[in-house]
């Protein structure tokens, strides 16, 4: 006796490949755009920051930390749609 699994036993979607969404997931929709003004505002936050700027935020650069965080957030939305992608359903009518 052999443990081997017969080769019955697969099915045609056990060695079609799976398609993905790709640059169409909405996780790299949202981690672009967050991605895009966090760098706008760490770019402001970095070489537009004065003093009235920082008087009203308290004494911090609220423009430079948000603009971090947001790109925190992109990379975490880009990073969890690589490792998870999307898997389109084929539909076969």
């Amino acid at each position: 006796m052999t443990d081997k699994t017969p080769e019955t036993d697969k099915t045609p979607d056990d060695t079609t490949p799976k398609k993905k969404a790709g640059a169409l997931d909405i996780r790299f929709v949202i981690a672009g755009l967050l991605g895009a003004y966090g760098i706008i505002l760490t770019l402001l936050g970095l070489f537009n920051a004065s003093k009235e700027e920082l008087a009203r935020g308290d004494g911090y650069n609220v423009n430079l930390y948000g603009g971090i965080g947001m790109i925190v957030v992109a990379l975490l939305f880009a990073a969890w749609a690589r490792w998870r992608p999307l898997i389109v359903p084929d539909h076969k009518d």
